[in-house]
C-alpha cells in the first residue's frame, strides 16, 4: 500500500508540470498541497517581478487573510483601478513570514564556541504546531531543527548532518523526532521534500534517509532498521520510479537506463516551472538562455534538488548558469546514495528474515558498484565525476563530489589513492576542502567551502586509510569556523576556505545566513573524533563584544 501510495502522489504531481503559467493547477487533494505560483497565477508572477522583497523565497512563506481564490479575485479585479498600489495590496492580505523563522543571535561575551552551538539548539528548533490556514509549510508532528535564517523549515540532507551533532550533544531524542517525520513525510507524501514547504513537492534532495536510520540505529539498536524497513522500500521505490519503462538510451524521471541495459540515476523535478523560491530568477535565466524556457527551469529545479544550486559542475560552458545540463549527467554523489540505500535494504531484509529480498538488494548494490567505478573515474583527471549518459563521457568537472564513493566505500583501493592525491593537490585550501576549482559567482564553487562536504572528506579518507589527510582537511576547516566565530561571534552556512582568516562564504542567490545547523552540527562531529579540535573550539570566544558584533 505504502509504494501505491507513492506512486499515486507521484501522477497527481505530475499535474503541476502540466499546468500553464498563470493557470491555477487542479487540486491534487488535501495531502499534495498546490504551490502558491500556482495557487496565485497572475498575482504571484507580478509580486515576484515587480521585486517588491529582496528575497523571493519571503512571499510564497507568507500566509494570506482568505482564500488564495478570493485573493486573486481581489487582485484581478483592482489592479487596473486608479491608484492601485501592488505592495500595498500585498501588505493588506498577508502576513507573515510564517513561521517568522529563529532569532539567532551572536554569542555573548566570553562565551565558548561549544557552548553557543548547544544554547542554539533551543533557538532552531522547531515544535509541532498547527500551521495556519493557506499556509505553504507543510505541518510535522514531532520537533525538528531548522537550518536558521531564511531556512525557517527541515530541510532533507541538511539534517543528517545536523542529526549528527544533536547526537554528539546528548540530544537523541531531538535527532529520533526528525527520522520519525522523514518517515511521516515518506509515508503521507511518497517521498522526502526539498524541504517542509509545499513549493517543495516536486522534488527531493539527495537521500540520506538511510544514513539517518544508520546513525539513530547506533543510539537506539539495530531494530531501526527493521522498523524503518516501509519508508526505507518506499524511499527506494520513489528514486526507482519509472525503471520498468526506461528503454535503453532513456531516461525516466530519476531513472536512466544506458544502452546497454546499465540502470543509473540522476537529479530531476515533477515541474519545468521557475522555483517558488526564486521565481524572478529563474525567468531571468531562461530569458538570457536562447534556450526553451521549461527545459531551462526544470534543470534549474534538478540542480535544487542536488543539494548544489548552483555550481559550475552542473554547467555546459562551466560558468554561464543559462547552460545548466543537471538532467544530462549522471552524479557520483547521488549513486553512491542509492547504493547505501539499496546495501540497507539488503541489511535490513536480512535482519527480517527475508533472504530473497536480502540477495536481491545486495546484487543491486553490487551492480550499482561496478557501473560507478566503470562509468564516473575519470582516469585522466584521477576523480570520480559526473557522466553525460548520452555522450558516454564524464565532464571532467573536479570537485568536492569525488569524495562520496569513498564516503561509502564504493571506490577500489587504487581509485581511493588517487582521489586523495587530488584532494591533497588541488581541492585542499587553507581553511579546508574547497567544493571546485573554479570562481564562477556561484556558492557551490571556489572559494566556499561547505560543512557536509568537509565531513564526507574526512570520513571517506579515514575509510580508505588516509587519517593524517583527513585530519588536516579537519583542522583546517575546524580552525576556519573558530577564526569565524572569533571574529563574528556567529557561525554561517559556508566559508571563504581560499585564506586562514573567519571570513564567510557568499556568491549565489541570496546572503550567506547565520544559524547554521550543519556547521553546527559537523563541528560537533569534528570534534568527536579529534579531541584536540574539540578542545580549541571550546576555549575559543569572540573577540569583539556581542553588541559590536552584530552591528556588523
Amino acid at each position: 500500500m505504502r509504494h501505491n501510495k507513492a506512486v499515486g502522489a507521484l501522477a497527481a504531481l505530475i499535474l503541476w508540470g502540466a499546468a500553464a503559467p498563470g493557470l491555477r493547477a487542479q487540486a491534487v487533494g488535501p495531502d499534495y498541497p498546490v504551490p502558491p505560483s500556482l495557487e496565485y497565477g497572475e498575482l504571484y508572477r507580478d509580486v515576484e517581478l515587480a521585486g517588491i522583497f529582496p528575497d523571493g523565497k519571503t512571499f510564497p512563506d507568507l500566509v494570506p487573510g482568505a482564500a488564495p481564490s478570493d485573493v486573486t479575485a481581489a487582485y484581478l479585479a483592482a489592479r487596473g483601478t486608479p491608484g492601485f498600489s501592488l505592495p500595498g495590496f500585498v501588505a493588506g492580505q498577508f502576513t507573515g513570514p510564517t513561521p517568522a523563522g529563529p532569532t539567532v543571535s551572536p554569542a555573548a561575551s566570553g562565551q565558548g564556541l561549544l557552548d553557543y552551538v548547544s544554547s542554539l539548539w533551543p533557538v532552531l528548533t522547531q515544535s509541532p504546531t498547527s500551521v495556519a490556514a493557506y499556509s505553504t509549510l507543510l505541518p510535522l508532528p514531532y520537533s525538528y531543527v531548522v537550518p536558521g535564517g531564511r531556512f525557517r523549515e527541515v530541510y532533507y540532507w541538511d539534517s543528517y548532518f545536523t542529526m549528527l551533532g544533536l547526537e554528539v550533544d546528548g540530544r537523541n531524542d531531538i535527532a529520533t523526532d526528525m527520522l520519525k517525520n522523514f518517515a511521516y513525510e515518506i509515508d503521507k507524501y511518497g517521498h522526502i521534500p526539498n524541504g517542509n514547504r509545499s513549493y517543495y513537492l516536486s522534488r527531493s534532495q539527495p537521500p540520506f534517509f538511510s544514513l539517518m536510520v544508520d546513525l539513530i540505529a547506533q543510539y537506539n539498536g539495530v531494530e531501526t532498521y527493521t522498523t524503518y524497513l516501509p519508508e526505507l522500500q518506499a524511499e527506494y521505490d520513489y528514486w526507482m520510479q519509472g525503471e520498468n519503462e526506461a528503454l535503453p538510451g532513456r531516461a525516466v524521471r530519476n531513472v536512466v537506463r544506458l544502452l546497454d541495459g546499465t540502470v543509473l540515476n540522476r537529479y530531476w523535478d515533477e515541474r519545468g516551472a521557475p522555483r517558488d523560491e526564486s521565481y524572478a530568477e529563474d525567468v531571468n535565466t531562461a530569458a538570457l538562455s536562447n534556450r526553451p524556457s521549461a527545459t531551462v527551469w526544470r534543470n534549474l529545479r534538478a540542480a535544487a534538488e542536488s543539494g548544489w544550486d548552483f555550481s559550475s559542475r552542473w554547467l555546459a560552458d562551466g560558468k554561464t548558469l543559462g547552460t545548466i545540463r543537471t538532467l544530462a549527467l549522471l552524479p557520483p554523489d547521488l549513486n553512491s546514495l542509492l547504493l547505501h540505500l539499496e546495501t540497507t535494504l539488503s541489511s535490513a531484509y536480512a535482519l527480517k528474515g527475508d533472504a530473497e529480498q536480502a540477495a536481491a538488494y545486495a546484487r543491486r548494490a553490487g551492480q550499482r558498484g561496478a557501473a560507478i567505478r566503470r562509468l564516473l573515474w575519470d582516469a585522466r583527471d584521477g576523480v570520480f565525476a559526473d557522466y553525460l549518459w548520452r555522450e558516454d563521457r564524464t565532464t571532467r568537472t573536479v570537485s568536492a563530489a569525488t569524495l562520496y564513493p569513498l564516503f561509502l566505500g564504493v571506490a577500489t583501493p587504487e581509485q581511493a589513492q588517487s582521489v586523495a592525491s587530488v584532494v591533497d593537490g588541488r581541492l585542499l585550501e587553507p581553511g579546508g576542502l574547497a567544493t571546485t576549482l573554479v570562481e564562477t559567482g556561484q556558492q557551490w564553487d571556489a572559494p566556499n567551502g561547505w560543512a557536509p562536504l568537509q565531513w564526507i572528506a574526512v570520513a571517506g579518507l579515514r575509510n580508505y586509510g588516509y587519517p593524517a589527510l583527513a585530519q588536516e582537511v579537519a583542522t583546517r576547516w575546524v580552525d576556519k569556523t573558530i577564526a569565524g566565530f572569533r571574529q563574528q561571534a556567529k557561525l554561517v552556512e559556508k566559508y571563504n576556505v581560499s585564506t586562514t582568516g573567519g571570513d564567510a562564504g557568499g556568491g549565489g542567490e541570496y546572503t550567506t545566513q547565520i544559524g547554521f545547523g550543519w556547521t553546527n552540527g559537523v563541528l560537533l562531529a569534528l570534534g568527536a573524533l579529534y579531541p584536540e579540535l574539540r578542545a580549541a573550539a571550546a576555549a575559543a570566544v569572540p573577540d569583539a563584544p556581542a553588541a559590536a558584533v552584530a552591528q556588523q
